[in-house]
């Protein structure tokens, strides 16, 4: 299979794929090129299946052929990244936790997803618009340009009628083919491998229905289904077919329906998946597109499409497989499942360009997991020392490309957040406030008294992806509450080290009252009590230094919020305000 290599290099991926697509793409057009200018265009494809949530798994499938479009776009090569939306494919299942249905959507399977009716409430004329709504908008926020191609408009209005009667005509050659995988087995799984589930085997077929039947009957081979003129369902069986007339005929087994039509003017149908994608492939002189894990087993869609794609004149697109996206703090990915995280739900909680670097920074066959609990905010952390690396010029090459290509596209940049801070600190602000606009401009304002904001626009919407955040994702238990009064309990029993410590906090806040003064303020407290500078750095200091930090900072959490631990001091008292905390300190 004409698969791109992967490298182990740090490299950027990206830019290596690019030069293999050119050269692909020029390859099959000799003497074409003379120039940038006269080259070919160069197609790449992503397929969507909108069978339900389309989730981050999904997504893969469209940025990997993104990135590259874009760097083919960056060298003035025009380019045509295609995504057909597989809507003329069955309605195989009811999912689980989607808003607005019930059981009573059974009914429904085996129709096209474009004659499903949409969940309740939607506003949308079926289940397939319904579903690619949500995913149009987040790949228009994320900057994907590309071409949609709707396969029930180009099945019914008759678009590929000639290739399916080719098909037909050809079932003999396309049987042959299929014949050699029928029997073989799947490669025996390595050991301590875990076996893919039913959502994951769907998944890693990318497109079209992973299950469904190859075309062959008791009546012979036939690549083309119809869906039954009575209830609407692909339940049907070819039992005959005339090459001259085009005639065929079809039973139903839902309803018991049948009927002969002639292929040459019937459009209510479609190719079976193992001969639809390769058809397209030659339809469209598609040069690369993705797929997942699974197509390296005997048999699968990309494998033996790669021999059918040539039946119809065309050749197998290269291109690498991809590998999972997974979940931090959520459950498994699953597009059969409800709760699964979308595009949609990442871009409520995190910049385009942090969603976008996720994908650029790995290469395709690399896994990697997408935050939605803590450990966003270490992604976060991690995006804005790159940036940082960027700006100072230390950063890179790799690196610095997969910056690039998270930032924009060759259109230009995306919108982007004027002063971001630090998001763990506008998420702890927008936790501790409530929301509250004047407060969080009153205490953000105070993080740099020298330089404070004029308006919260200027941290939008980085702050309103992190109140999300904070509204959404953080259980209600872990959510900050300042107390009300102090706890007089815990400020008596206090002993002489105890009671000597606030009282410096309390001495050091006029002076310090900043970001950067209170976190000097608080790490130098204990410091100073076991008689150390307060600037002294953690070389020149005991291992018992960190206890006392431990402790004190515990001291202060309950004093604060009533527990042990809570958003990061300097911020929290900066939120609390000096009068507030003076209160609660027992001054």
């Amino acid at each position: 299979m004409p698969i791109v290599a992967q490298s182990t290099e740090t490299t950027d991926w990206v830019s290596r794929y690019a030069d293999e697509v050119i050269e692909e793409s020029e390859r099959r057009a000799p003497g074409a090129v003379t120039s940038v200018a006269t080259a070919p265009v160069v197609v790449v494809a992503s397929g969507l299946s909108p069978s339900g949530p389309i989730h981050l798994g999904n997504l893969r499938e469209v940025m990997t052929p993104h990135l590259v479009a874009d760097e083919i776009r960056r060298r003035g090569h025009v380019v045509r990244h295609l995504i057909s939306w597989d809507d003329y494919d069955r309605y195989r299942k009811v999912p689980a936790g989607v808003p607005g249905i019930d059981d009573s959507w059974a009914e429904h399977i085996g129709k096209p997803l474009t004659s499903v009716p949409a969940p309740a409430g939607s506003s949308y004329p079926n289940w397939a618009e319904h579903f690619k709504a949500a995913m149009t908008k987040s790949l228009a926020e994320l900057g994907v340009e590309y071409d949609g191609i709707s396969q029930t408009e180009q099945y019914t209005s008759g678009v590929y009628r000639d290739q399916v009667l080719f098909a037909m005509k050809h079932r003999g050659d396309i049987d042959a083919i299929l014949e050699q995988y029928r029997t073989k087995k799947s490669p025996a799984k390595k050991q301590g491998q875990k076996p893919l589930d039913e959502a994951e085997l769907e998944a890693a077929e990318g497109s079209g229905a992973a299950a469904e039947d190859d075309g062959s009957t008791d009546a012979g081979y036939f690549p083309y289904k119809p869906y039954c003129g009575s209830c609407e369902k692909d339940l049907t069986t070819v039992t005959a077919y005339d090459d001259e007339t085009t005639e065929l005929t079809y039973t139903c087994s839902a309803c018991g329906f049948f009927e002969t039509v002639r292929l040459n003017e019937f459009n209510r149908g479609k190719l079976v998946w193992k001969v639809d994608w390769p058809m397209r492939w030659a339809y469209e002189g598609v040069v690369f597109e993705p797929s997942g894990v699974d197509h390296s087993s005997p048999g699968s869609s990309f494998q033996v499409g790669g021999q059918i794609v040539g039946i119809f004149g065309g050749k197998q697109p290269i291109g690498p497989m991809y590998a999972f996206v997974g979940i931090s703090g959520m459950a498994k990915m699953s597009s059969s499942k409800g709760g699964v995280p979308t595009p949609a739900d990442a871009l409520q909680i995190m910049e385009p360009q942090l969603l976008r670097w996720l994908y650029a920074r790995r290469r395709p066959n690399q896994s990697f997991k997408i935050a939605f609990d803590q450990e966003i905010q270490r992604l976060y952390d991690e995006w804005d020392k790159l940036e940082g690396k960027v700006t100072d010029g230390s950063v890179l090459p790799a690196d610095a490309a997969a910056y690039t290509r998270a930032v924009g596209t060759a259109a230009g940049e995306l919108p982007r957040t004027p002063r971001p801070m630090a998001y763990r600190t506008l998420a702890s602000v927008a936790d501790i406030t409530a929301g509250a606009e004047d407060q969080t401009l009153r205490i953000l304002s105070e993080l740099d008294p020298e330089n404070p904001l004029g308006s919260l626009d200027e941290v939008r919407p980085r702050l309103d992806k992190a109140e999300t955040w904070i509204n959404t994702q953080v259980p209600a238990e872990e959510r900050t509450v300042v107390r009300d009064e102090p706890d007089t309990e815990l400020l008596k029993s206090l002993d002489d080290q105890g009671r000597e410590s606030l009282r410096l906090l309390l001495d050091g806040l006029d002076a310090n009252w900043s970001l950067d003064g209170l976190t000097h303020l608080v790490y130098g407290v204990p410091k100073v009590q076991a008689g150390f500078p307060a600037d002294a750095t953690a070389k020149e200091l005991p291992a018992e230094i960190k206890v006392a930090q431990r402790t004190f900072f515990a001291l202060l959490y309950h004093l604060l919020v009533g527990r042990d631990t809570g958003p990061r001091l300097p911020t929290l008292l900066l939120a609390v305000g000096q009068d507030r905390v003076r209160k609660l300190l027992g001054a």
